[in-house]
């Protein structure tokens, strides 16, 4: 009943579909923010929302080790369920852990043939095998169509939905769809785009591309103390 609550309190349940994913399988989605503005705290909350439904995450970092994203899932995880009594939560925690994979690359060292090559390993030996794939920082800042298209290959060769980080930088201006620089070439490869923007003390989340991309979507907002998505009337 309490997974079900939490599932229930996603703010971002409103991007789902009639499946109740947010992307299509083989689907891209991409949070886009500056660096430090909170990239892979929405992605924890994804992932946990997903966790908490019985799907497996894969979590690919190219910046952060291990340790440092347990520690965010477990951070984003207990402001989520403080309301809470730890005597039913606890079981919570430790009965999604084996539904989360953490792995680490060297950004120059990481392309499409080495996660097959992982991704393979993990799936024949049944160590893991995820329906999601989050990759948090990938490098944005060359030429990477091909490579995505390589990515979008092995996305719906095995069902799956990816999720990417990608860093913007203040000085640099967007499309002229308000499409962040970093993404405009390789839009169209993205199902859902999302981006986070901080506008004084508050930090607003926008729909770029894909479910409710106009005016009249939702005002959410990232809250800085806790990382956690609330409507912005809850604030």
């Amino acid at each position: 009943m309490l997974k079900k609550e939490l599932i229930l309190q996603n703010p971002l349940r409103f991007l789902e579909n009639e499946t109740g994913d947010i992307l299509l399988e083989g689907g891209f989605g991409a949070v886009l923010a500056r660096a430090g503005v909170g990239k892979t705290a929405i992605l924890v909350k994804l992932a946990l929302n997903t966790i908490l439904k019985g799907k497996n995450v894969l979590h690919i970092s190219l910046d952060d080790p291990v340790k440092k994203l347990t520690l965010w899932y477990k951070e984003v995880f207990n402001h989520l369920t403080k309301q809470y009594d730890s005597i039913a939560t606890n079981p919570i925690w430790e009965a999604i852990l084996p539904h989360r994979f953490i792995m680490t690359f060297r950004v120059e060292g990481f392309s499409t043939s080495k996660l097959e090559e992982r991704l393979t390993d993990l799936i024949e030996q049944n160590i893991f095998s995820p329906q999601v794939i989050i990759i948090d920082g990938f490098n944005f800042k060359e030429d990477v169509r091909a490579s995505l298209s390589d990515f979008k290959r092995l996305a719906k060769k095995h069902s799956l939905y990816v999720w990417f980080s990608v860093k913007t930088h203040r000085h640099e201006e967007p499309g002229p769809d308000g499409m962040p620089a970093q993404i405009l070439e390789v839009a169209d490869l993205f199902d859902l785009v999302i981006q986070l923007q901080p506008k004084g003390k508050e930090i607003h989340i926008k729909t770029l591309k894909g479910a409710t991309a106009d005016s009249d979507q939702r005002t959410l907002l990232l809250d800085p103390a806790t990382m956690l998505v609330r409507d912005s009337e809850s604030f």
